[in-house]
């Protein structure tokens, strides 16, 4: 059966998207891969090393590590300063693999990567397969990437002196989702740090079943850019942006393989120690679906949240700045693979920073975050037309979030001058003291839609004295097949967050239709009726901490 309506082009907010994404690559200095090695070397070919150092960090080795295939993957190795002592020809050492991130080259975590090898590790860091130098074809996180760090290991013992028992995984973005992904398939893997990574790829650029357009068109981009996307990986990319629900228990399915959640139960019982770290404010792979996973893992573990947004709380870490997210991947690393007693594993494993100014709190766990919860009433009955932007909107991919973490700009709504016509708004009374937002905002409420298909947003705001809310919390909801006129329930999780609102301010909630973000999915001229009926009223739940707590 199709789509109950003719498909839409896409939008312009669209086609901004796509073309911001390659913008935004240019920006970052990312260039077409036309020289990339050969994806299938011959099979008797073995892999070639550089034995000359990496210009300007000495100690650094290329080498070429044939992967899943036969598949060419470029990478570098970098060796502890005492390998070559005569004391050190029957030493072992601990080793770490680094994956790269999307689209970035294979240097990308060279002054880790030396920080690493002064503290006595063996760091191979390899470019994924499709991208840049190394051969093959992207496969977004596909058991061909999951083979892939399996050879590099393999490489690893055969060709230093790699402790067969020592080894573990680190990576931003792209290569911390791989980390997480071997570790569930490779009994070897003892430690992972997962930077502003993914666990659940479909609740990360499909949650509430709504395609996150900006981005999938930002990592589109980008990989069109440095990489060679896979057959499989352009086919789905068309189906996701093309908004035909008919192809989404397809794109679940390959969103699922990918996601290190579904195999929850294999890295539990691997005993992988695994470290989370992520921002608030990451447009591309969102906080809840880190939080989620982490409650599910039961061997070591630790989760930190920081403002920012995708992979920003770390990359001045890539330039040997220093940085709490690689200090804390060290520590984690030195004792789960050198057995340091650094105390890492005593601090609270839930470690937290507000986006306003402030320490960092720790927690027991995910669960005890929130001391309380505020439930507040949505009363009334409130109609808003569909397909126009109110004005209300969760800002740029990578940007909004990044001036956020910088200078504490977030998006910015004028409340007051919202469009009634267009956004349902409700807003609380001034609150005479702070009230310190810790955990996820869920919103309750009951929705009559002329349609039977649409996009909802929502969003909570800080809203000062003169009506200017500073952006919260968001998130999207898209539903189909609903009977036109026919009420029917709809509870939303906006993203998790740690915010104050200072004394005096008020909360607003707001739900529109429309957002730059997100493809929409309302018919034109469709209607949305927010009510909260007697037998069951719409809310929000505002989750809220105390005083900040011991780290």
């Amino acid at each position: 059966m199709g789509h109950p309506y003719p498909r839409k082009a896409l939008r312009s907010s669209a086609v901004g998207a796509v073309s911001a994404a390659v913008l935004a690559g240019t920006t970052f200095g990312l260039a077409p891969s036309a020289g990339a090695a050969p994806a299938q070397p011959p099979a008797h070919a073995p892999a070639r090393t550089n034995t000359a150092p990496a210009a300007g960090v000495a100690g650094v080795r290329f080498v070429d590590i044939r992967g899943e295939g036969g598949t060419v993957l470029k990478a570098n190795v970098v060796m502890p300063s005492d390998s070559d002592e005569p004391s050190a020809s029957n030493r072992r050492y601990p080793v770490v693999v680094l994956p790269t991130s999307w689209a970035t080259p294979q240097v990308e975590y060279l002054a880790q990567a030396k920080k690493l090898a002064d503290s006595g590790y063996i760091v191979l860091s390899y470019n994924v397969r499709g991208f840049w130098q190394s051969g093959g074809h992207i496969e977004v996180g596909g058991p061909k990437d999951v083979a892939d760090a399996r050879k590099v290991i393999d490489w690893a013992l055969e060709n230093t002196a790699a402790d067969p028992g020592r080894i573990g995984m680190a990576g931003m973005s792209y290569g911390a989702g791989i980390s997480l992904l071997t570790a569930a398939f490779d009994k070897r893997v003892r430690a992972v740090v997962s930077m502003s990574g993914w666990a659940d790829l479909v609740g990360s650029i499909y949650s509430g079943r709504t395609q996150h357009l900006q981005a999938s068109a930002f990592l589109a981009g980008t990989g069109y850019l440095t990489g060679r996307p896979s057959p499989e990986f352009q086919h789905m990319l068309r189906q996701f942006l093309d908004k035909d629900i008919d192809d989404e228990p397809e794109l679940i399915a390959w969103g699922r393989l990918r996601s290190p959640a579904t195999y929850i139960d294999r890295i539990n019982a691997n005993g992988t120690a695994i470290m989370l770290g992520n921002a608030w404010g990451d447009s591309i792979f969102p906080p809840n679906q880190y939080a989620d996973f982490y409650e599910k893992l039961t061997g070591p573990k630790r989760l930190e949240f920081r403002p920012g947004d995708h992979a920003t709380p770390e990359i001045t870490g890539l330039l040997g700045l220093p940085n709490d997210t690689w200090n804390n991947a060290r520590r984690w690393l030195d004792h789960y693979l050198q057995g340091a007693d650094n105390g890492v594993e005593k601090e609270k494993p839930v470690q937290l920073k507000s986006r306003s100014a402030g320490d960092y709190e720790g927690y027991d766990s995910w669960a005890s975050v929130p001391a309380r919860t505020r439930r507040i009433p949505l009363d009334g009955s409130k109609r808003i037309l569909a397909n126009v932007d109110s004005g209300a909107n969760g800002g740029i991919v990578i940007l909004s979030s990044a001036l956020d973490q910088l200078f504490e700009l977030p998006p910015v709504a004028s409340v007051p001058l919202l469009p009634r016509a267009f956004a349902a708004v409700w807003q609380t009374e001034r609150h005479d003291t702070q009230q310190r937002v810790r955990g996820t905002v869920k919103l309750h409420t009951t929705v009559t839609s002329t349609e039977r298909s649409g996009t909802a947003i929502a969003y909570l705001y800080d809203v000062g004295p003169l009506g200017v809310g500073k952006l919260i919390t968001t998130a999207p909801h898209t539903f189909h097949g609903q009977t036109p006129g026919e009420p029917f329930g709809l509870d939303l999780e906006l993203y998790s967050t740690a915010y104050d609102v200072p004394a005096g301010h008020r909360l607003a909630l707001v739900v529109d239709t429309v957002d730059p973000l997100y493809a929409e999915h309302n018919p034109s001229w469709a209607k949305l009726t927010f009510s909260s009926p007697a037998d069951d009223p719409s809310y929000v739940d505002v989750p809220l901490g105390t005083t900040a707590r011991a780290r």
